[in-house]
């Protein structure tokens, strides 16, 4: 059917989020660090995501697409928390600091200081990236260190991931990332195995194509958790 529907710029989008925290039928979602209409069925056309995009991404226009199905957005919204999924609603916690922790914060708290940390989640600009120390880190590497939070993700902003288990090239996100936001340093957290190659590579391709000379360094941690030499 022809009707009115909103259309998302991938051009404009930062992939903050507002718009699928607006979006009550959850018909938006954040992938790959850009908003998509991921469900025609749910947009009711109304646009509430208007207003909250801070780039203005989002507009309307007339097409064919599946009517508004109410039934099956009611019927999403039962099966999900009330607070809906935070993987999409990016947030920067105070609590960690994420360019100097104070020191009234004890030893044993959490120094994430930002979420989303996955990097396929992340959004390219976001504000505690300028002049943000960026960790990226494989996911293993929080298991085995026992205290990556205060060696290392202390005052940093994480991102991580596991290019084996996500089966894709981080590259080209983090070469965005880079690209558009003031990065002071880099530092690559990774295992000793081969296949965390892939993120230490996917880093130094980003940097790299990024255009810019950012300093940087690889740390490897075993699997028994020691940080072992170069």
């Amino acid at each position: 059917m022809l009707r009115k529907i909103i259309k998302i710029d991938e051009n404009r989008c930062n992939g903050c989020g507002a718009c699928a925290a607006a979006c009550h039928e959850g018909a938006i979602e954040i992938i790959d660090g850009k908003a998509v209409l991921t469900r025609e069925d749910y947009c009711d056309g109304l646009g509430d995501c208007l207003p909250e995009c801070p780039t203005v991404a989002i507009s309307f226009e007339e097409r064919e697409a599946p009517a508004y199905n109410e039934a099956a957005v009611l019927a999403a919204k039962q099966k999900v928390s009330p607070a809906g999924c935070p993987g999409t609603q990016g947030r920067q916690m105070a609590s960690s600091e994420v360019k100097d922790a104070p020191s009234y914060i004890p030893a044993g708290v959490s120094r994430l200081g930002q979420w989303p940390c996955q990097i396929k989640l992340a959004p390219v600009n976001a504000p505690y990236f300028n002049g943000a120390r960026l960790l990226i880190a494989a996911d293993c590497t929080a298991y085995a260190y026992a205290n990556i939070h205060e060696d290392f993700m202390k005052g940093k902003v994480t991102l991580i991931g596991c290019p084996k288990l996500d089966f894709v090239d981080y590259s080209e996100k983090l070469t965005e990332i880079i690209r558009k936001n003031d990065i002071r340093n880099v530092t690559i957290l990774r295992m000793e195995v081969p296949c965390c190659g892939g993120i230490e590579a996917a880093v130094k391709k980003a940097l790299q194509e990024s255009g810019k000379l950012i300093p940087w360094q690889t740390i490897t941690v075993s699997i028994d958790g020691n940080i072992l030499d170069d």
